[in-house]
């Protein structure tokens, strides 16, 4: 069977041009939330209801990215910034309901704020790989 090597670079370029889509649609929403929550504390409470159905909307793409970045050839740092999403996001559900003694709530603005930099960071890597793979296949 003789495989064109064409064909397959342009399917892993849509991969990961698909992934870098994903990433900035979940580090957009990301960002969305975090405003909801402060429009919500510093003007209207009407506004965490949007905050709460914002992280049920988007939380299931955390782990699209996660199993997407280990099916396209990435770097092992862009799988581990994928990988770092849904646990930060399961420690920020369990920093809101699981009550405990030691007051662990008091973590949540700090993982959300985690969240956001390992969201904004897999953003950046993953463009400067798309860039770098660019310039590479225009040379070839």
């Amino acid at each position: 069977m003789t495989i064109n090597p064409e064909i397959e670079r342009t399917s892993i370029c849509a991969m990961q041009v698909g992934f870098y889509a994903t990433s900035v649609v979940f580090n957009l929403c990301l960002i969305t939330q975090l405003l909801t929550v402060g429009i919500a504390y510093f003007i209207s409470p009407a506004w965490w209801n949007i905050h709460v159905w914002l992280v049920r909307g988007y939380g299931g793409l955390s782990f699209l990215l996660l199993g997407w970045s280990f099916i396209t050839p990435f770097s092992p740092q862009i799988q581990r910034l994928a990988a770092s999403l849904p646990v930060l996001l399961g420690l920020q559900f369990l920093s809101v309901h699981l009550k405990s003694p030691l007051h662990l709530e008091i973590l949540h603005p700090l993982i959300g704020f985690s969240l956001l930099y390992v969201s904004s960071s897999l953003v950046h890597r993953v463009w400067r790989s798309l860039s770098l793979n660019h310039r590479h296949n225009e040379q070839v």
